[in-house]
């Protein structure tokens, strides 16, 4: 089984992991479940904020209002996805007492909420179609 096949496992079997490695001090893995739950937070404000772009923002021509809602959107979706990742990796990793795994994942998610929000600056200061 691959390692990618054992870790996505893990997301629906989080009991598992114990056959893993040692148990790690509670408090590291605590601090990974308070980290899995700050990632979680920000995937339900870009989910909130997809759904607001798109109910409050009417006005807006479909076209802009869809793609910026569906840019939050879909940076939740995956900020969501990731979070559980992440922490399975994490679990892991301190359990075979290796470094803990790095991650490309904030910068691109960085990088898409900072191109939202360069388009929203942009709507906000031309308008929109509504006006």
């Amino acid at each position: 089984m691959s390692d990618f096949t054992r870790g996505l496992r893990l997301w629906f079997a989080p009991e598992r992991i114990r056959e893993e490695g040692d148990t790690p001090d509670y408090r590291f893995s605590l601090a990974n479940e308070r980290t899995f739950l700050a990632w979680i937070r920000t995937a339900l404000a870009l989910i909130g904020g997809g759904f607001a772009v798109d109910q409050f923002l009417p006005g807006l021509a479909w076209g802009i209002r869809a793609g910026l809602a569906l840019g939050l959107l879909a940076a939740g979706v995956l900020c969501a996805l990731r979070a559980v990742n992440h922490w399975v990796r994490c679990e892991r990793a301190m359990r075979r007492g290796e470094d803990l795994p790095a991650s490309r994942f904030p910068a691109l998610l960085s990088l898409v909420v900072a191109l939202v929000a360069v388009a929203m600056v942009v709507v906000v200061l031309f308008g929109w179609e509504g006006r």
